[in-house]
């Protein structure tokens, strides 16, 4: 069977720095404004395709080494290519964040924008780790974004999603339990409320401050969005429909999302949180 463009694009998570622009480009400034003036060593958990530790090394000479951990090898493979002209200051690391290796260096600013849906329900691990890897009295600089959701948890991208299933002929009542058949959480149950993530964060850190702004995405036709959604989520919604209706799944989730573009002047907007934390003692 040959696989679409936007099918492929889904299974290696390329083309991110596209999406990334959709999403998180507005985040790289927001964070890093609140690193310490002179990081020496920046670790990044989930770097991607590494636009912000590029940034950090643009933005502090005091660094000398910056860290990417992230799990995607296609990922990490287009981080070192953008990340070749700064040398050895870059280190590079294929890992699994909901069980991290220790690192011979301790990072006094860890940063991690955007991931960490991806951990649930086990972020207490990953919360742990950077207690115990951070330099005493570094900075840890976390984003996570907080979608409404439905009695059913929905919200965010899964209601775009269900559209899409609605399209393709699925009951829209039945999704949830379409989603749940298909061992598939919705993003925003991933998502924890602000108070429950705080009570896990203090846990093992200390909370200097938080920040909030609006995160809006926008779009200017169905298939910018298709291809977004493909390298932001890879395959997690696309596995609940039959390999031969996959790419006709993502043009349905493109045309959802511009259809509310059209209607509502984005396609998603929802609060965005910025945690600014160190070490416990």
């Amino acid at each position: 069977m040959t696989h679409s463009a936007v099918e492929i694009q889904a299974s290696t998570l390329a083309g991110y720095s596209d999406a990334s622009r959709l999403r998180q480009a507005n985040d790289q400034d927001w964070v890093l404004a609140e690193a310490p003036a002179a990081p020496r060593v920046h670790a990044d958990l989930g770097s991607g395709i590494g636009q912000l530790l590029q940034a950090s090394l643009e933005r502090f000479p005091s660094l000398e080494t910056a860290i990417g951990l992230e799990q995607s090898a296609f990922r990490l493979s287009e981080a070192a290519s953008r990340l070749q002209p700064y040398g050895d200051r870059v280190l590079l690391r294929q890992a699994d964040l909901m069980s991290p290796e220790p690192l011979e260096l301790r990072p006094d600013l860890i940063t991690m924008t955007s991931v960490l849906h991806w951990l649930y329900p086990v972020e207490f691990r990953l919360f742990d780790w950077v207690g115990q890897t951070m330099a005493r009295g570094g900075t840890f600089l976390l984003t996570t974004y907080h979608p409404e959701r439905d009695e059913h948890g929905l919200g965010g991208e899964d209601d775009i999603v269900r559209a899409a299933l609605a399209a393709l002929g699925r009951d829209r009542a039945l999704v949830p339990g379409f989603l749940a058949a298909g061992d598939v959480l919705p993003i925003a149950t991933r998502t924890r409320d602000t108070e429950g993530l705080r009570d896990l964060l203090e846990r093992d850190l200390r909370i200097v401050s938080t920040a909030e702004r609006d995160a809006v995405v926008q779009v200017g036709s169905a298939a910018e969005y298709e291809h977004f959604h493909a390298a932001t989520f890879g395959d997690y919604y696309s596995r609940l429909v039959e390999p031969p209706l996959r790419q006709a799944f993502f043009q349905a989730v493109g045309e959802a999302a511009w259809r509310r573009q059209q209607e509502r002047g984005h396609v998603s907007h929802m609060p965005v949180r910025l945690w600014k934390l160190t070490t416990r003692d």
